[in-house]
């Protein structure tokens, strides 16, 4: 069986959820047989770089554009899959391209499309962008195959607003690596940071707005603690917020740039506590890979996030720059633990992969497929 993936900037170590999501999810559909391919767009991927643990990776050009290029992208990834790749699935990632799911079904493919979250939420887009993305979400629920979302209680709204098609939406999380080298050391961490375990909250993400870093910059400030606060993270394309926001580096706030492998492993293992203030999620990649690491969050208290379902004192009132100072200050005082086991069961990239996995070999068959949440 063939699958061909579209909607993501790339793989391997491409900064994004979505790009986190496929690069854990297809080596393993892989090892279980299925052939993968995932077409890249070109700004962010080495053109060389054929394959990635089995992955066939293929790079269509694009402009590097903040709106653009994934529309753009998509339309040609599209033609490239039906007829460069000829797959027996196509795997449509994120609302945005899913614009384009009747363009595929019109040219005869098994379309399942992952929903990673509202993106017509993000603070980035204006009322146009928004009203495309909504329309996007509308075209994967009424033509693909298959909706794939990541969030219980989206799937559940999507369910209930199309309960014509609500046989058709599936919910499947993301996951959060189980692998990570238990024997981790600190001398993992980065050398440049100056960073002892223990000392610092850590937060990752893309430097955009609706991650919420601004106010967890004007919180640290705020708060009584000697930890110091490390940002890891970039923007793919840089601009005033970014700038401003890079611009509050002092001794004691470091953004780290982009960080992979056993550095930010180790960033995360060694953090004292882990916080995320978005505004906008699907499902957190970068929570989860916290808490699988062993180290406690704090995290804003919109739905996705709610989703995961910690205790109370894990969340602040998102934008809520006061609460999320406090939490700061008094750190050692909350009830933030977690049972692990629970939570590397249900957020579990193996069992992930065996859900989507089944899903889209039903779909290449024509075998109906159960329309019950996975997990």
């Amino acid at each position: 069986m063939k699958l061909c993936a579209v909607g993501l900037r790339g793989i391997p170590d491409v900064m994004g959820g979505i790009e986190s999501h496929c690069q854990q999810l297809y080596p393993r559909l892989v090892k279980a047989g299925m052939e993968v391919t995932v077409i890249c767009r070109s700004p962010y991927v080495d053109k060389e770089r054929k394959e990635f643990e089995g992955v066939q990776l293929r790079s269509v050009w694009t402009v590097k554009h903040k709106f653009a290029e994934t529309f753009l992208h998509t339309f040609l990834a599209i033609f490239y899959a039906r007829f460069v790749v000829k797959p027996d699935v196509l795997h449509i990632h994120g609302i945005g391209p899913a614009l384009f799911t009747p363009l595929a079904k019109l040219l005869g493919l098994q379309v399942m499309v992952t929903h990673h979250g509202a993106d017509y939420d993000r603070q980035k887009w204006n009322q146009f962008a928004k009203r495309l993305l909504k329309f996007g979400e509308s075209m994967a629920v009424k033509f693909a195959d298959r909706a794939i979302v990541v969030g219980r209680t989206l799937t559940g709204r999507l369910k209930e607003n199309n309960q014509k098609r609500a046989n058709n939406i599936t919910f499947v999380p993301n996951g959060a690596l189980t692998g990570v080298d238990a024997d981790l050391s600190a001398d993992k961490l980065p050398a440049d940071l100056g960073l002892t375990p223990g000392t610092y909250v850590l937060t990752v993400g893309r430097l955009v707005p609706e991650k919420g870093f601004h106010d967890l910059v004007e919180a640290y400030r705020k708060s009584d603690t000697p930890l110091k606060l490390v940002v890891v993270g970039s923007a793919d394309h840089e601009d005033e917020y970014s700038r401003n926001l890079t611009k509050q580096a002092s001794d004691n706030i470091i953004f780290a740039g982009r960080r992979s492998g056993d550095e930010l492993n180790a960033l995360y293992k060694f953090a004292r506590v882990f916080c995320l203030p978005s505004y906008h999620e699907g499902l957190p990649i970068v929570a989860l890979e916290a808490i699988a690491a062993g180290t406690q969050v704090i995290l804003s208290d919109i739905v996705p996030n709610m989703d995961i379902g910690l205790p109370a004192d894990c969340y602040f009132r998102v934008g809520d720059t006061d609460h999320l100072a406090h939490k700061i200050t008094h750190v050692e005082s909350l009830a933030l633990a977690i049972n692990t086991e629970t939570f590397l069961t249900t957020f579990n990239w193996d069992n992930i992969s065996v859900d989507t996995f089944d899903i889209a070999r039903r779909l290449a068959v024509g075998a109906p497929v159960s329309g019950q949440a996975a997990n």
